[in-house]
């Protein structure tokens, strides 16, 4: 890959990963789909679990009825949609998102092959979208590469400023054969124990079949 296409296939994901930002960003318009991005649509029926494999209270087995991908929300999800313009045509992508006391937590799903862009591409697009969505700077660190049921991953501590104070958060991103999957958590600096537990439970929850 050429450092002209390379540098351009990260503006256009810094783009389209602000409808992830926003999608899940604690606040009064976290919802508020950006007008060239998304649209906002109705949250999935949440899909009964086995009692072996009950979610933990309060907890709500959340579907991707595309992809089938499944992760456990803190309540029920507000889900927005768009249509993503790549180099090579446009990716659908899906944020399931839930505001709580202590931030905002929730996955996304992208139409596309985990391996079309690299990891760390994936999570410096992220970083870079935060500053388009108006709240603030956002930074990464504690970056490790791991593996989730043998597929390819990338954990991340987040930590930014905006007008009210310090943010903090978690972000996994994960490379599937058919999707690339994120599954982020922010909210205020005083929750910080709390979100790392939120965080925690997500990933832990994440199915991808």
């Amino acid at each position: 890959m050429t450092h002209r296409s390379r540098t351009r296939r990260l503006a256009l994901l810094s783009a389209s990963t602000a409808l992830v930002t926003a999608g899940l960003l604690p606040s009064a318009t976290a919802f508020a789909a950006p007008a060239h991005a998304a649209a906002v649509a109705a949250a999935p029926t949440p899909t009964p679990t086995p009692t072996s494999t009950r979610p933990a209270q309060g907890m709500v087995k959340t579907t991707d009825p595309p992809s089938g991908i499944t992760a456990e929300l803190p309540g029920k999800a507000k889900v927005r949609m768009g249509a993503i313009p790549m180099e090579d045509g446009s990716v659908d992508a899906r944020v399931y998102g839930v505001e709580t006391p202590d931030g905002g937590t929730g996955f996304a799903v992208y139409d596309m092959p985990g391996d079309r862009i690299p990891l760390e591409d994936a999570l410096k697009g992220f970083v870079d979208a935060y500053g388009l969505t108006g709240n603030g700077t956002l930074t990464s660190d504690n970056v490790r590469k791991t593996t989730v049921d043998g597929r390819q991953a990338l954990d991340a501590s987040l930590s930014g400023e905006d007008a009210d104070g310090a943010t903090v958060g978690s972000i996994r991103i994960i490379s599937d054969d058919d999707h690339l999957v994120m599954a982020l958590t922010l909210g205020p600096e005083e929750n910080e124990k709390d979100l790392k537990e939120t965080q925690q439970q997500l990933v832990a929850s994440l199915r991808i079949p």
